[in-house]
């Protein structure tokens, strides 16, 4: 019996390819139309260098550059359900206004976790 899946992106590295395609053109779209987003990017390049002075070793220093990462990842997430809830349509909804609350609260949440761990490290580096 031959059962055949739909993969729209195929598979092995036809299916790589795709996804990476699929996010460069994410990010592209990030950039383009989500300011938060080129907010929160143009932080993490200021603080990317400056978490190679701060960091003591490299664990410290990952740590710092992960947490400005999972911002980005947040933010994404976050413009993605915001994406979403506006395709479905603009009008007011409980369930709607309640995604984009969700989504506003986790990049708030990402946004304290940067602002915790940086500022432990600067004050443990002085």
């Amino acid at each position: 019996m031959n059962i055949q899946v739909n993969k729209p992106n195929g598979s092995g590295l036809k299916r790589i390819i795709k996804a990476s395609s699929c996010s460069l053109q994410g990010f592209k779209v990030a950039f383009k139309y989500e300011s938060a987003f080129r907010q929160e990017l143009l932080l993490a390049l200021m603080l990317l260098p400056a978490s190679f002075y701060v960091g003591n070793n490299a664990l410290q220093v990952a740590v710092l550059i992960s947490c400005l990462v999972l911002l980005l990842i947040v933010e994404i997430i976050n413009s993605a359900i915001e994406a979403v809830v506006d395709r479905v349509g603009l009008e007011h909804h409980e369930l709607s206004g309640r995604a984009k609350d969700l989504g506003s609260a986790a990049v708030c949440l990402a946004l304290l976790l940067v602002a915790i761990t940086w500022g432990t490290m600067i004050y443990q580096h002085y």
